[in-house]
Formats: C-alpha cells, sequence, structure tokens
C-alpha cells in the first residue's frame, strides 16, 4: 500500500491545509458543550441575561466557524483525491502498455480493466474519506475523552471503557473485511470478463442463437460476485449494530450514574448536560470513524491489487549485448510454450536475407502466430535465438522494433475517420496515408465513401465490409513506410484477383521491404524465397514453391486442392 500512499506526496502542502481546517474545526466543536455548560451552570442561576446572549452569539459564531472549516477542508480534499486518482489511472494505464504479452495474460485483460475502474475508484474513496474525516473523528473522540475527564472522571471512565471496546471491535471486524474484499474484487474480474466476451461476440451469439446460454453463464458469474460482496458486506456490516448496542449501553450508564451523582449533589446540571453532548460527539466519531475504516478496507484490498500491476518487474529487458547473424529475418534452434506444458514451437530454424520474402502455411494451431509474435517480441523464447536486423531481438529495444509493420488476423478499428485508422495516431500526411490506401488496394472504395479519407468508422468498421476492413488495416501497415512487413491471413477475407494486385504492389512500391506473408493459399505464397511448411509447432519442410512441389506431400496437395486439380 506505500506505493499508493506514496501518491500523496506532490499534494501534502494541501493536506497539511486541509488537516489545519479540519483540527480547527475539531477544536471549534469541542468548546461548544463547555459554554453550553457555562450557561446552564453560571448564567442561568444568576439571572445575567446579558452573558446568555453573549455565549449564545459565540457558540453561533463557532458553529458557523466549524461548518465553514469543514466545508473548505472537504473540497480541498475532493480535489486531491481527484488529482491523486488522476494521476495514479494514467500511471497504471501506461504500465499496462508496458506489461510483456505474457504478464498480461497472467494478469487476463479483464483484470486490468477492472484495477483502472474499480480499484481506482476504490482508492479515490479511501483518499477522500481518510482526508474528511481521518482527523475530524480521532480529533473529536479524543479531545471529547480529555475533556470529559476534566468535567468528571467517574462518567469519563464509563465513556473510556465504551470506546476502547468500540474500537477493538472495529479493528477485528476490519481485519476480517479486507480479506473478503479482494475476493470480491477478484469475482469482479469474472463479471468484467463475461462483459468483454460477450461484447465483442454478440455476432457470434446472435447467429448461433446462444443468447440464453450467455444470460445464464454471466448469471453465474455475476451471482459469484454478489456473494463475494456480501460475505465481504456481512463482515462488515457487522461494525455498525456492535459500535451502536455498545455506544448506546454507554449513554444509558452515562446517564444512569450522572442521575445518581446529581441527586447526590456531587456534580451540577449543566455538567451532565455537558458531557451528554460530548457522548453524542463522541458517538457520531466514532460511527465516522467505522466508516473511515470501510473505505479503508476497500481501498486496502485495492491498493494491493494495483501494486501488482505497478511494481511488476520488467519481463523483456534489452540485454546490453548480443550475437549477430547475416540474416536478416531468422530463429536458430528457437522453442516456446505458453504455459510451460506443452510445446507451441519445438526446434525452429531459417533465415530470410533483406528484402526476401518469407511465406508460412500449416493447419489451425501449427504456431504460425506464434512465430510472428516472437518475431516481434511479444514473447520471449524459451530456447534459441531469434533475429531481427541481423541481432538477438532480446537485445533491440522497443524503437528499433518499430520497423515492423504488421497485419494480425483479429485487429480492430477505431471509432474514428478513416484517415485516422491509417495514420494510427502516427501523425502521417494525408499523402502518405493516400499512397498506402492505393497500395492496399484500398483507395478505390475509399474516393466513394461521402467525405473520402474524413469519413467516420464505426465501432470495429461495422459499416465496412469484411474485405474492406482488411483493406484499411493493411494500409495502417504500409503507412509507416515499415522495413519488415508481416501479412498474417492479410488477404483471407480479398478475392484471388484483389490479393494478386495487392501482392504486385506491395513489391513495386516497397522494393526493398522484408516481406513475411501467413497465408492458406498456395498463390500468395508461391512468389517468396523460402515457405514454411509448419505441423504441430515444428518445421516439416521449408524452400521455394517449387521444391516443396517435389518435397512436401501437405504442400503439394495443398496446391492441387487450390487449383481443383486431382487431389480433389
Amino acid at each position: 500500500m506505500g506505493t499508493v500512499l506514496g501518491y500523496l506526496r506532490p499534494y501534502s502542502r494541501r493536506v497539511a491545509v486541509g488537516v489545519t481546517f479540519k483540527f480547527t474545526a475539531a477544536i471549534l466543536e469541542l468548546i461548544l458543550p463547555l459554554l453550553l455548560e457555562h450557561v446552564i451552570d453560571v448564567a442561568v442561576p444568576a439571572e445575567d441575561l446579558p452573558a446568555i446572549w453573549h455565549c449564545g452569539f459565540l457558540m453561533a459564531a463557532l458553529a458557523l466557524g466549524a461548518a465553514l472549516c469543514n466545508v473548505t477542508a472537504n473540497r480541498m480534499a475532493a480535489w486531491v483525491s481527484m488529482e491523486v486518482t488522476r494521476t495514479l489511472r494514467r500511471d497504471l494505464y501506461s504500465r499496462t502498455q508496458h506489461l510483456s504479452c505474457a504478464q498480461t495474460d497472467r494478469f487476463t485483460q479483464s483484470s486490468l480493466v477492472s484495477r483502472l475502474t474499480n480499484d481506482t475508484y476504490n482508492v479515490h474513496q479511501m483518499f477522500d474519506k481518510v482526508q474528511r474525516g481521518g482527523i475530524r473523528a480521532p480529533m473529536l473522540v479524543l479531545g471529547g475523552l480529555v475533556l470529559t475527564f476534566l468535567l468528571e472522571p467517574a462518567l469519563a471512565m464509563v465513556q473510556l471503557a465504551v470506546s476502547l471496546l468500540t474500537f477493538f471491535t472495529i479493528w477485528r471486524v476490519t481485519r476480517r473485511g479486507i480479506p473478503r474484499y479482494a475476493q470480491a474484487q477478484a469475482a469482479t474480474d469474472t463479471v468484467v470478463r463475461v462483459l468483454r466476451e460477450n461484447a465483442s461476440g454478440v455476432r457470434v451469439i446472435k447467429a448461433l442463437a446462444c443468447q440464453g446460454r450467455e444470460q445464464a453463464r454471466f448469471g453465474s458469474a455475476s451471482e459469484n460476485a454478489r456473494r463475494t460482496e456480501e460475505a465481504a458486506g456481512a463482515a462488515m456490516a457487522m461494525a455498525n449494530p456492535i459500535t451502536d448496542f455498545l455506544l448506546n449501553a454507554g449513554l444509558v450508564l452515562v446517564i444512569a450514574v450522572g442521575a445518581v451523582r446529581v441527586n447526590a449533589g456531587q456534580m451540577p446540571a449543566g455538567q451532565i448536560v455537558g458531557f451528554l453532548s460530548y457522548f453524542a460527539l463522541i458517538q457520531n466519531a466514532t460511527l465516522g470513524v467505522a466508516k473511515i475504516f470501510l473505505r479503508i478496507s476497500k481501498g486496502a484490498a485495492s491498493s494491493r491489487r494495483l501494486e501488482e500491476v505497478l511494481l511488476a518487474p520488467d519481463s523483456q529487458p534489452v540485454q546490453p549485448h548480443g550475437e549477430t547473424s547475416p540474416a536478416e529475418l531468422g530463429m536458430e534452434n528457437v522453442s516456446f510454450s505458453y504455459l510451460g506444458v506443452e510445446q507451441d514451437l519445438s526446434d525452429v530454424n531459417f533465415s530470410l536475407g533483406k528484402g526476401e520474402t518469407l511465406g508460412i502455411l500449416g493447419p489451425i494451431g501449427s504456431g504460425k502466430s506464434t512465430l510472428i509474435s516472437l518475431l516481434l517480441r511479444l514473447y520471449d523464447a524459451d530456447a534459441g535465438v531469434v533475429w531481427v536486423g541481423g541481432r538477438d531481438v532480446r537485445s533491440l529495444s522497443r524503437q528499433k522494433l518499430r520497423d515492423f509493420g504488421v497485419v494480425f488476423q483479429n485487429e480492430a478499428l477505431l471509432s474514428d475517420t478513416v484517415y485516422e485508422n491509417i495514420s494510427f495516431l502516427r501523425g502521417l500526411s494525408r499523402e502518405d496515408v493516400t499512397a498506402a490506401a492505393k497500395t492496399a488496394q484500398a483507395w478505390g472504395f475509399i474516393e466513394k465513401l461521402p467525405e473520402g479519407l474524413d469519413t467516420y468508422v464505426d465501432i470495429r468498421g461495422a459499416n465496412l465490409s469484411g474485405g474492406q476492413r482488411q483493406r484499411l488495416l493493411i494500409a495502417r501497415a504500409l503507412a509507416a513506410k515499415p522495413g519488415v512487413l508481416i501479412l498474417d491471413s492479410a488477404d483471407s477475407a480479398l478475392d484471388y484477383r484483389t490479393a494478386a494486385a495487392l501482392r504486385m504492389a506491395i513489391r513495386r512500391d516497397f522494393p526493398g521491404v522484408t516481406l513475411v506473408i501467413i497465408s492458406e493459399r498456395v498463390a500468395s505464397l508461391r512468389d517468396a524465397h523460402r515457405i514454411l511448411v509448419l505441423e504441430e509447432g515444428r518445421v516439416a519442410a521449408q524452400g521455394s514453391h517449387e521444391e516443396l512441389l517435389e518435397s512436401c506431400g501437405r504442400y503439394r496437395r495443398a496446391a492441387e486442392l487450390q487449383k481443383g486439380g486431382a487431389g480433389l
């Protein structure tokens, strides 16, 4: 929790001013019962009307001053809490952007979203409530106890015993509540995950008429979250009833003991009225402390979850020195596993020169996209060396890895203009964007749109066809003129004529680019300098199109099937 609390340091002076206002307000509130006692025990028996009016005006002034101090301090607390939360959320988002893919998989995307929203809200509430009541409530309790001892020690002992029992109860309940709130937040992560899956897959759900099953799945996750939140709330809910019982029992004892002492002439009546005023102050302050502890319980649980992300180590450090290779891209005895259970890639070897083309073909689950992820250093290989630009990829900085242009299978479009979807917030010129769109065979439909490049694209490109979306994504990859272009099934939504025109345009407009193509279409791979045929994470065969037709039965059958030959 220390890391999260450190975000208060830049605002320590403002916090100190707010604390001062709260301290002043507490002092003013503690003086009021003393003036009330003076009126009852001194001014009223003496029938001193001017003194009564004077005390009345003074009490009104003190009450107004306390209210103004509290309002000012509360406004300052709200501002500080908002600024701290804004900074915390900004840093948390920045850290999530720098997490490795392996770390993101471990945290899960739904949990990261929950931490950025629910957990930062709980921390905001903790900071806000502690600043508002963290000084005033303890000050009223301690100050009230001191003054009650000065007024009447016998009654003060009753009040002290009640206060100690109350704080012990709050401490015990809070210890039980914090772990349960951590479990409740984890259950909320699951709800967020189900919502994300349903939102992204809504078309499939409707097409397969799975609404009932998804409603049941969401209902189950929501019910589990409700149960965990209820368990946490039930643990914390014990605090208020027990506190109320103790305070009411203490009030009964105070009145009984006070009445006996007043009747015996051992204390004046005004003193018991003043004591009851202090008792009411202490009672309300103690209840306030209980509410603060509730916020602290939630905030502490959320702070630990935030710190897990903020303090996550860099799992992909840049090595100071790396070996070199004559290959522009390549792998040497590379093996990799996502979960460490079974190999997703095993003993992969290949090399590719600058400006050459690598084709990758294989069935679903053979490791095609995993191979690309290692080239981009989204993940680190478990064994072997990955070469990029003639160097071990682990020795390259993030800036040097930006020379890639890549189109993934399920890449998303922004809810923005066509221009911004191609520029992708990189500030590229409209000339570069237009040129990339022409190479990607996208300009033909873009210029027919109502506002051309300035036409807005709906969420996830809903107002575009599959082929149009794919060509925009290819234009995005080409717009920054990359040195290495990776197309992961980027022609799957294109007809054969458009796909052929795209390949010709890339070679014409980007003659020096190193090209990596993943495709199930042999026609897209036949001109590649080297083609890898993957099976179950291994390179079953590699070579040129002609070599694989001779030596690889799988490749030959795929070519014959797509050609409509005897393989059918």
